[in-house]
């Protein structure tokens, strides 16, 4: 069976549903026979989607010493925290250099929380005019912004500014709290953007829940939204194998077993998040 693929909104870029996540032993020192193995073995597996970010440890040079030739075959994602043009730039250079190429498919703005964030990020020498001025010299062929903590700042900068993808959690435990599902979704899907989810899993705590004794009806639920594709970092081959299993075998959740996985979560669904109230 082959991983099922989704257009990646506007970018027409068909990406698989199941896309490697930066994290799990990516983010780490020192790891390099694992991670050369890991991201190997996702590309033998049919996954084209990977992720990184500046800020993930050794991830990006993880991918820059696993890739080499492999690179044309992939769309190949990172992301810079800085708030500045000239430090969003600088990132973007070390992470080229690190990832060994001279393009990232798309490069996102990472971690948006608050209206302090979207007022540098958006004025005059910020790191929005890094990203769009990095888009036209080709040194990146799509931006996007990523944010996990307040759904309404990510709105309003999807709705302000022009991005092409939007990195957000798509998780049972979202509608019970404060729900980027309802809030995002709706507005990025309107401006027909690629959106990508992110702690399905609730970073792995949610298998901790009583009646969960597989982390299928997770991903099941995150890719029955409306998003492209999810992000899942794996701390080893069997991690990686399970989740493409997963992707191999999606089926759609109806509203009606949606809804029901929502209200079996919902209880726990406070604590699971990864911000407090």
């Amino acid at each position: 069976m082959a991983i099922h693929k989704r257009r990646l909104g506007k970018t027409g870029i068909d990406v698989t549903i199941m896309g490697l996540g930066g994290e799990g032993v990516l983010r780490t020192y020192g790891y390099e026979k694992e991670a050369y193995s890991l991201i190997n073995r996702a590309i033998d597996l049919g996954i084209n989607y990977f992720e990184s970010a500046r800020a993930y440890s050794g991830s990006e040079e993880y991918y820059g010493m696993a890739l080499r030739e492999r690179r044309k075959n992939i769309f190949l994602t990172s992301k810079s925290h800085a708030r500045q043009k000239k430090e969003a730039l600088e990132h973007l250079g070390q992470s080229l250099k690190n990832m060994n190429t001279d393009y990232l498919d798309l490069w996102q703005i990472h971690d948006v929380r608050t209206e302090e964030d979207v007022e540098e990020i958006f004025s005059s020498g910020g790191a929005y005019e890094a990203f769009l001025e990095a888009k036209k010299k080709g040194l990146v062929r799509f931006i996007g912004i990523t944010g996990h903590h307040d759904p309404l700042i990510i709105r309003q900068c999807i709705e302000r500014y022009d991005f092409d993808t939007v990195l957000i959690p798509v998780n049972a435990a979202e509608p019970a709290y404060k729900s980027f599902i309802d809030k995002v979704i709706p507005a990025a899907n309107a401006k027909g953007m690629g959106i990508v989810g992110m702690k399905i899993y609730l970073r792995g705590i949610a298998s901790r829940l009583p009646f969960i004794n597989t982390m299928e009806p997770f991903f099941r639920f995150a890719l029955s939204m409306s998003i492209t594709n999810a992000v899942i970092g794996c701390d080893n081959a069997a991690q990686l194998e399970e989740n493409v299993g997963f992707a191999e075998s999606f089926v759609q959740m109806d509203d009606k077993e949606a809804d029901s996985f929502i209200d079996d979560v919902a209880p726990y669904a406070q604590r699971l998040m990864y911000y407090k109230p």
